[in-house]
């Protein structure tokens, strides 16, 4: 009886966090991370580019810690509809003052992403000024994936995968199906270069409104197309990672694509442009310190181990629960 109760608990445990917690898609937080890099000046370059492959490999090591860390979820979304409606001017925007109205515990248990991205701008900030590479790298890393995150519409609402509306699924299908399909072949992802953010609460603020004023025109759109595709010509079985799986058609995604007028990559192209403004604020204002020195650095065994660690327990908890690996 009690394991039968401990494997109950633990199937609700990751079942909550798979639900309240998102994200591009492996595929999705990797590629803006990578193209994140092109953007930066020559002198953040001579560090970044060298290590393009950790940035974009460790994109995604906050949604592998979601099903471990009960503190991680809350960091990737914000249920703005609980605050009221457009621009939700209910909610401060300060940490402080937002603590003061509604209580942290309310705050984290609705979502936190964008004072989360504030307090991570503070951590790059200072591994920049101790010139620390392993800080540098693994808070450029996942400052990226919690700024990805608040490019999405529906991390923005509490219909987060159209549970409310009979339209489950739908949140893989904007943020993971369709940038799978499109992005190589037909978004644009020449940007220009990073700038300095004059007023990083602001400016990732006006981000996420930008996603919140979305989220409407995603539900109707894919319910409106699915009141056209027949349900055999909506879904398809196609190989992912050596298994059949049914997921959106190619038709039903691109169709959808079409009806939000690139949405999806405007969404993207805006994310890596944000992050990559975001790493050269952190330097900037940590005083431009020259990362020539830096450029031999390596990973210590013990950090090594540690995110080995962290991949051991993702897989394991994907063959507990029988997900797929992204």
């Amino acid at each position: 009886m009690k394991i039968i109760f401990i494997r109950l608990f633990l199937f609700t445990f990751f079942l909550f966090f798979s639900l309240t917690s998102y994200c591009w898609g492996f595929y999705g937080h990797q590629q803006i991370n990578r193209l994140a890099v092109f953007l930066l000046p020559p002198e953040m370059m001579i560090l970044f580019k060298p290590n393009i492959y950790f940035l974009t490999e460790h994109a995604v090591d906050p949604d592998k810690r979601r099903y471990a860390i009960a503190e991680e979820g809350p960091r990737h979304y914000i249920d703005l509809d609980y605050y009221g409606k457009y621009p939700f001017s209910n909610l401060p925007r300060q940490w402080k003052d937002a603590i003061e109205k509604f209580s942290e515990d309310t705050l984290k248990a609705h979502g936190i992403v964008p004072w989360h991205i504030q307090t991570m701008l503070y951590r790059l900030t200072n591994a920049f000024k101790e010139k620390d590479f392993s800080k540098i790298m693994k808070n450029a890393a996942e400052i990226g994936h919690y700024i990805g995150d608040a490019h999405v519409p529906l991390h923005t609402s509490s219909n987060h995968n159209g549970q409310l509306t009979k339209q489950r699924g739908i949140h893989g299908f904007w943020e993971s199906r369709v940038p799978e399909l499109l992005a190589d072949q037909q978004f644009d992802f020449f940007i220009g270069k990073a700038i300095y953010i004059e007023h990083p609460s602001e400016f990732i603020w006006n981000r996420v409104l930008e996603s919140a004023q979305a989220v409407d025109s995603v539900l109707l759109f894919e319910k409106e197309l699915s009141h056209r595709f027949p349900e055999d010509n909506k879904y398809s079985f196609e190989e992912r990672n050596g298994k059949i799986v049914r997921q959106y058609s190619s038709a039903f995604t691109i169709a959808f694509n079409n009806k939000l007028n690139g949405m999806v990559e405007r969404r993207m192209r805006q994310a890596i442009f944000s992050i990559a403004s975001f790493w050269y604020t952190a330097w900037v204002n940590a005083g431009q310190p020259d990362l020539k020195s830096l450029t031999n650095s390596r990973f210590s065994e013990n950090e090594l181990a540690s995110f080995e660690s962290l991949n051991n327990a993702w897989r394991n908890s994907n063959k507990m629960m029988g997900r797929e690996e992204e």
